[in-house]
């Protein structure tokens, strides 16, 4: 049900552009005063709950996504290339976010077509855009997760052997698709960093050889490195090798 609402709110912009009417303000009013039926109550828990949601949107979106795949692979980069200021974190964070975007695309498109639409719409209730909804999303993860990481959570999680797919509980399949994509990430992280350490260690055997071993070796191999990013067009090849990860 949090998942729901998440990917409710995620895409109700979305759609308010698509039909081309723009972002609606809502209106909020609260107030304290005695309640005299129980569905005052009723929409008291509902507003703590949709509350709750707004915390917990962030970390759900985070790891439903291919965000995090993405943002290891930049930041082993980084790592790798020692420059520690450059790009900002915010750049990083920000290229992250929209490559997260283009690769959800078809995703979000079918969440927003087959359960978002609707349910605003009025055919359907919030459980049956849910059921709905649901389903391209974990289509997605189950295609980037590993056999054995959503076996470790199935497994640990009790509900017994499933005979198919739609028998594995969201819950199981959401970390399993987390620590996939992070050992994804960790796998082209490692590629990265070898022609950066072959740089390194060329220039520390280099100076060791001068008897310059007082200069820092990091001083003279950060202009190689950042020469042989730019000559094999490093950024193109980086974002086009994750993009291609998710195919």
């Amino acid at each position: 049900m949090i998942l729901c609402a998440a990917l409710l709110l995620a895409l109700c912009a979305a759609g308010a552009f698509a039909q081309g009417k723009g972002l609606p303000v809502p209106k909020i009013s609260i107030g304290v005063g005695t309640s005299t039926k129980p569905e005052d109550v009723s929409v008291t828990l509902q507003i703590l709950f949709l509350m709750t949601v707004l915390s917990l949107a962030p970390a759900i979106l985070i790891l439903t996504t291919a965000f995090t795949r993405i943002i290891v692979v930049f930041s082993f980069l980084k790592q790798a290339m020692g420059t520690q200021q450059v790009p900002p974190p915010q750049v990083l964070v920000g290229l992250a976010m929209f490559m997260t975007f283009f690769v959800m695309a078809p995703t979000w498109s079918r969440v927003n077509d087959e359960a978002l639409q609707p349910y605003l719409n009025g055919k359907m209730s919030m459980q049956q855009a849910y059921d709905k909804g649901v389903v391209p999303v974990r289509e997605f993860m189950f295609r980037q997760t590993r056999e054995e990481d959503l076996a470790l959570f199935v497994k640990m999680s009790g509900v017994g052997k499933p005979s198919t797919r739609d028998d594995v509980p969201t819950y199981a399949l959401v970390p399993a698709f987390a620590i996939s994509e992070l050992r994804v990430g960790f796998q082209i992280g490692f590629i990265l960093f070898v022609p950066f350490l072959v740089i390194d260690l060329v220039v520390s055997s280099v100076l060791m050889s001068m008897g310059m071993m007082m200069l820092p070796p990091v001083l003279i191999s950060l202009p190689f490195k950042i020469l042989l990013f730019i000559l094999v067009d490093g950024w193109h090849l980086v974002v086009g090798s994750v993009l291609n990860s998710f195919q």
